[in-house]
């Protein structure tokens, strides 16, 4: 009740205060030079709040919101997902000199051979309008004396329902990076004792990459199947941030010819 009242008493603040402005407005040839001064500074201090309010509200409020699952996908998919890395607030948000096998969030780790670890990641927030994601990961590298990294994520278990050789898997990301990185990614589909995997290199001529993964070129066991991942490999990432801005999975069935 108490919420409500208040929520009354302040649109009708508003709307008194709105009212009173305008009739100054209307009004302002009448006003005196002294009236006119005193008015015109209590509307510039009301200006610069309204300001920065504004400044603020409109930042928020283009950036994609948290939990926001919207993405672009291929005609007919039957399945999409966007990771939790990008859809919402992990913990830790970030980790500095982080070891072999670091879990990021649920369902991502990151793999190394690093004897000494300057690696650091961090989740941040996207701020750009053309975002569809709430979150990016932005991956640090200094000296890197390694012969690997990369970033492994588990496909939901839902993935696997109806899942066979008539199948295209798909990846879409957004990469920002310093300097040109190769990143490679690897489909692995686990079938009984058995793994399927699929290698694609993703192109760097815009910040907007895909690649796709035809089932129908493995010797997949469709009635065995128990885990999908993909691998993000990434190729000479000495000093470099590469920040994952985007990141969705799809599949759709092949069309038939």
């Amino acid at each position: 009740m108490g919420s409500r009242i208040s929520k009354l008493l302040k649109r009708y603040l508003n709307t008194l205060s709105l009212g009173q402005w305008g009739q100054l407005g209307d009004n302002v040839q009448d006003l005196s030079i002294f009236e006119l001064r005193e008015e015109r500074s209590h509307a510039r201090a009301l200006k610069m709040q309204l300001n920065k309010f504004l400044f603020e509200a409109d930042a928020r409020l283009v950036l994609p919101a948290v939990g926001s699952n919207a993405m672009q996908v291929p005609h007919h998919t039957d399945w999409s997902n966007r990771p939790e890395i990008w859809r919402g607030p992990i913990t830790p948000q970030g980790g500095a000199s982080v070891a072999n096998k670091t879990q990021i969030g649920s369902g991502a780790v990151l793999f190394h051979d690093c004897r000494v670890s300057e690696l650091s990641y961090k989740q941040v927030r996207n701020t750009s309008s053309e975002d569809l994601a709430p979150f990016g990961l932005s991956l640090e590298i200094f000296r890197f004396d390694g012969n690997f990294l990369s970033l492994a994520l588990d496909m939901p278990d839902t993935v696997r329902a109806g899942l066979s050789k008539d199948f295209i898997f798909r990846i879409d990301c957004s990469v920002d990076v310093e300097k040109p990185v190769k990143i490679t990614a690897r489909l692995n589909v686990k079938h009984g004792p058995n793994v399927e995997q699929i290698l694609r290199e993703l192109p760097l001529d815009d910040a907007g990459m895909s690649a796709e993964f035809d089932l129908a070129y493995t010797n997949l066991n469709e009635k065995r199947v128990e885990k999908v991942w993909i691998d993000f490999i990434f190729g000479d990432p000495e000093m470099n941030r590469i920040v994952l801005r985007d990141l969705t999975f799809s599949r759709r069935p092949r069309a038939n010819l």
